[in-house]
């Protein structure tokens, strides 16, 4: 078994720099651990096994598959996560929100925050015109790509 030293130093150096007690990378042949217990870190390295073929899904009826439709089409015009993190409505817990839904927004106009690796993030409007729809609560956690508002 390689192991790939360049790429195991790097992820501890993430660790530190970050200060994390472990992070886990993988791709379609392996998988690397690398955790910190006290001042030493341990490195653990997996080489996957072949994923077994996926089991053919059973045909879905068509009554259940217009409805999912709709909901994937309610939220194709809002504003997406560019990040994993946690969503705020507002600067701070004693601050009002910075936009509520039926307030008119201009492109560039903050509408919430979101924390990531205690960064926090303005996502902006994109565009002007009235806040149609606000897709998460306030610190939510949010993944990738998921909806978070609509600009109408």
């Amino acid at each position: 078994m390689a192991v790939d030293i360049a790429l195991v130093r790097e992820l501890a150096k993430l660790l530190t720099e970050t200060d994390l007690s472990e992070i886990e990378v993988e791709d379609e042949e392996r998988r690397i651990r690398v955790a910190r217990g006290g001042s030493a870190a341990a490195v653990q390295h997996v080489v996957a096994a072949p994923a077994p073929a996926p089991a053919a899904p059973a045909p879905a009826a068509p009554a259940a598959v217009a409805p999912a439709a709709v909901a994937a089409d309610s939220h194709a015009d809002a504003v997406k996560s560019p990040m994993v993190g946690t969503a705020y409505l507002s600067p701070d817990p004693a601050s009002p929100v910075f936009k509520a839904v039926g307030d008119a927004v201009k492109e560039g106009d903050t509408i919430l925050i979101i924390e990531a690796m205690k960064v926090m993030n303005n996502i902006t409007a994109p565009k002007g015109g009235t806040l149609k729809a606000m897709h998460v609560a306030n610190a939510q956690p949010v993944e990738f790509d998921q909806p978070l508002f609509t600009i109408g």
